[in-house]
């Protein structure tokens, strides 16, 4: 039975969904513009620092591209144009500048660029393509902005509410199933955290007692509920202060112990959208003046409500499709990606090729390092999605030739410290094989090597 206008319109009324259309000060996500373009802008200088343009996308013959994309790295010097485009984008987003198509040039350029190497998979490049998606929508060029200067009557000091909190969410996302993921076997019982910590012992003041078993687990478990407790603190007044000050501190020790580029610095400039929308005004002495927003006719509302639901939908279920896939995560990779599980698994790896032609049953062992760069190697040694991609390639490589081959394997791989273990199947043309489906095949040998606990 359908319900009546008026009745709907009561529902809506009593339900709390129109606060999200509510007006919010803009001073807290215009501030993130900010800070998201100069960040973005640092990462892009870093790019040209280290030469890691021609590394990734110049000198390789083949990149392991996600499919079903496929995307190929432009031609010759084209690369260094994306990325210099890719630096001034991040200053327009940073002015406010032409901002809505500056967004989302950024966005298909930067997804452009990540979408070309799945050994180059970053969570918070993932992060990245997920925020500048969501900045091509976000209103937050409306103040302290070129375009607020050229375009006046867009120029205003409010927001809808759901902007701020959309923000709030992705931002919470890496956090909550970040501690999520660390609910494991090996997590709780301190690996891979005990291995890379006696790398570290010259660390100020604690660094002494990382070989220490009890201060291993003391970091893993905080480690865990700092994940899961952060966003619930900084969503309460009394507690918020306390809870940036201890994530803070969480971020700036990551830096030192690990290499995860701009992820620190990141997460600690997003998690001030957690304050009060107005915490900049009242820091910089900001003059709120235009407070005029553009209502929402029902017809957008519903279409923006659908959005927010499809969207946040997909993240919270996404961290959970390893659970469906047959193994262990780490071991399989099945899920793995796009799921937070952050710094979870310390994995060597050993593989070796053999192609063997159809026509006279010759059998040859194959070196990577004809086709990838070491760095390629690396990164494919223990990924069966990047082993069975290399194999295909190697068929079509000698296709090319005219040669009709086989491709076969001997992978081995450890996992946090384990033994080593096979983990493809010998026997199996993997050239034929079919792909991992979500991660599981058939193909990939389960774990069956325990945990050894080493204290």
């Amino acid at each position: 039975m359908q319900l009546a206008k008026g009745e709907i319109n009561e529902i809506w009324g009593r339900s709390k969904l129109k606060n999200l259309f509510q007006p919010v000060d803009n001073a807290t996500l215009v501030l993130f513009r900010i800070m998201f373009g100069g960040i973005m802008f640092w990462e892009v200088t870093r790019y040209f620092r280290h030469g890691w343009i021609s590394r990734y996308w110049i000198e390789p013959n083949f990149n392991f591209s996600y499919a079903p994309f496929n995307f190929q790295p432009l031609p010759g010097e084209w690369m260094y144009a994306v990325w210099w485009a890719l630096g001034i984008l991040a200053v327009f987003i940073i002015l406010g500048l032409f901002y809505r198509i500056s967004a989302a040039l950024f966005f298909c350029l930067f997804t452009y660029s990540y979408l070309l190497e799945q050994g180059r998979y970053l969570n918070h490049f993932y992060l990245v393509v997920l925020i500048s998606f969501l900045m091509i929508f976000l209103p937050t060029h409306k103040a302290f902005s070129l375009d607020s200067l050229i375009f006046k009557k867009i120029r205003t000091d409010v927001v809808p509410a759901w902007s701020l909190w959309l923000v709030r969410f992705i931002i919470g996302v890496p956090y909550f199933f970040g501690g999520i993921a660390k609910i494991n076997h090996d997590w709780l019982r301190g690996y891979p955290l005990k291995k890379w910590l006696l790398g570290d012992l010259d660390f100020p003041i604690i660094g002494q007692y990382f070989s220490e078993h009890w201060m291993v687990m003391v970091m893993s478990y905080s480690g865990l509920l700092l994940d899961l407790a952060v966003v619930p603190v900084l969503l309460f007044k009394r507690t918020r202060v306390w809870g940036f000050i201890v994530i803070t501190g969480f971020h700036l020790m990551n830096d030192q112990l690990f290499s995860i580029g701009i992820f620190p610095w990141f997460m600690m400039c997003a998690t001030t959208l957690f304050f009060s929308p107005d915490w900049p005004r009242r820091l910089f002495r900001w003059d709120r003046k235009e407070l005029h927003m553009t209502p929402y006719s029902d017809r957008k509302k519903k279409l923006v409500l659908l959005s927010l639901a499809l969207f946040c939908s997909i993240q919270i279920l996404l961290p959970f499709r390893h659970l469906l896939i047959p193994g262990n995560v780490h071991w399989t990779e099945g899920g793995h990606r796009y799921s937070w599980h952050m710094k979870l698994r310390s994995k060597n790896g050993s593989t070796v090729f053999y192609i063997r032609n159809k026509a006279n049953g010759e059998t040859v062992q194959v070196n990577p390092r004809g086709y990838i760069q070491r760095w390629q190697e690396s990164k494919m040694a223990g990924k069966p999605y990047m082993i069975w991609e290399f194999a295909r390639f190697l068929k079509k490589e000698h296709a090319l030739m005219g040669l009709d081959v086989e491709v076969f394997v001997s992978a081995y791989a450890s996992l946090n410290g384990r033994q080593y273990q096979e983990m493809i199947d010998p026997e199996i043309d993997l050239a034929a094989a079919p792909p991992p489906t979500w991660g599981h095949a058939s193909w990939i040998r389960p774990l069956t090597v325990p945990l050894e606990d080493q204290r």
